[in-house]
């Protein structure tokens, strides 16, 4: 077995634990920003600032608790390369969380506050038999955040904040298929990565009541998966003493992303925000495995990346029709970090574009949000040219397309 399907490994990790811009990605960390195109960063809307803007927390007026879900539909399409066939994902559906709890003296400067979500979590399967199953067949992961937040208001305008960004829990499951003489046999990893802190800080600033600016940086964080599980099935008994390895060991950069946040509210009806991330996935450059025993003749394998830094562009607004029901839409530019030659079926990736709506009705302390989003993936092809070129041949030549519809629900609860 070549090291094609474990290399696939360490970046379906990564792209289901990192925040923010590119890989098989979205973000899905507060319900009411996600109507908004995701922007959070210079507002201070609700409990849900301790992700976007921990600074920002101090000055949401309202202590509460707030949860939500999300529903992700990825339709993926591939066509080899000289192909015509077009394969398709078989059905999933992911349901990334959040649930965020602010405290507080209702007339002091300080917030403190509890967030847990899962902003990035995955799950394709492939069409069975398709021209890349010994790339890759099926990935499952998950992933969920916990973070300890307090905020300070130094002033009526100027707020700080910090939380520890705590990876809680994370796992991967790879599938793929190997290529042996006369019939292709199995291989299945397995993981679990270790608890890791980081943080999340940032510092908010509302010079006048139509205009807010924030700041955020969360951390870098390596993640690490030690004893994950390898298994075999279908190999045969003649090749069984090449593919002896059962655990492997894994680290994974989940680089640092900076933030930079706009809001306008030009009355007290309507808002706007602008945001801008930064994620310097250019850290990710080689990514390595080792294994307790051989695999086809190797105890470890490597893999080019070479991701790149990249920005997301942010905007998105709220208006306020009534008392009780304000609608929300916005959008967003996603810059991929994937270089052509450098994708990989697990994160079949390009810059992407979306559109986002969402509406929340308040009734007495509680309130009822809803939001919605799609998601384009522009087409990407790679040739066995560019594979070739960047000696990356542990991947497949071809063309992606992906789109993916994501509807939420969350309910909340004002003291």
């Amino acid at each position: 077995m070549d090291s094609k399907f474990l290399l696939l490994a360490g970046g379906a990790l990564l792209s289901a634990t990192v925040a923010s811009a590119g890989g098989y990605q979205v973000t899905l960390a507060g319900q009411k920003n996600n109507g908004m195109g995701g922007v959070g960063v210079g507002l201070s809307l609700d409990q849900a600032a301790m992700f976007y803007n921990p600074g920002a927390l101090a000055m949401v007026r309202d202590r509460g608790v707030q949860v939500g879900v999300n529903f992700t539909l990825a339709r993926n399409a591939y066509v080899a390369e000289g192909g015509s066939q077009q394969r398709e994902l078989r059905n999933s559906t992911v349901t990334p969380f959040n649930l965020y709890a602010g405290f507080g003296p209702a007339e002091g400067k300080f917030r403190a506050g509890i967030a847990v979500y899962t902003p990035f979590g995955s799950k394709l399967q492939y069409a069975n038999g398709w021209e890349g199953r010994t790339s890759l067949t099926d990935i499952t992961l998950e992933s969920i955040y916990v973070q300890p937040t307090f905020s300070y208001a130094i002033t009526d305008k100027l707020s700080i904040g910090a939380g520890l960004m705590i990876l809680a829990y994370g796992s991967v499951n790879l599938q793929r298929d190997i290529p042996l003489p006369d019939s292709f046999g199995h291989i299945e990893l397995d993981g679990k990565a270790e608890n890791k802190v980081g943080y999340n800080a940032g510092i908010f600033f509302k010079p006048s009541e139509k205009l807010s600016v924030g700041i955020s940086h969360r951390s870098k964080i390596d993640a690490q998966v030690k004893g994950g599980d390898v298994s075999f099935t279908n190999v045969t008994s003649s090749f069984a003493s090449r593919f002896e390895a059962t655990k492997f060991d894994a680290t994974l950069p989940l680089p640092a992303t900076t933030s930079l946040g706009l809001g306008i509210m030009p009355n007290e009806k309507l808002t706007i925000g602008l945001d801008v991330n930064f994620v310097q996935w250019s850290k990710y450059r080689v990514l390595r495995f080792d294994f307790d025993k051989q695999v086809n003749g190797s105890t470890f394998s490597e893999s080019k990346r070479y991701y790149q830094d990249a920005l997301t562009f942010r905007v998105g607004g709220q208006y306020k029709l009534t008392s009780g029901l304000t609608v929300r839409a916005g959008g967003s530019y996603d810059a991929t970090p994937v270089k052509d030659g450098y994708v990989t079926p697990e994160t079949p990736d390009n810059d992407r574009i979306s559109g986002t709506l969402g509406a929340s009705y308040s009734f007495g302390k509680f309130g009822l949000d809803i939001s919605g989003q799609y998601i384009s993936i522009k087409k990407r092809t790679q040739t066995t040219q560019d594979l070739l070129n960047n000696g990356t041949t542990d991947r497949i030549a071809g063309t992606y397309k992906t789109n993916i519809v994501i509807p939420g629900l969350g309910l909340n609860y004002n003291f």
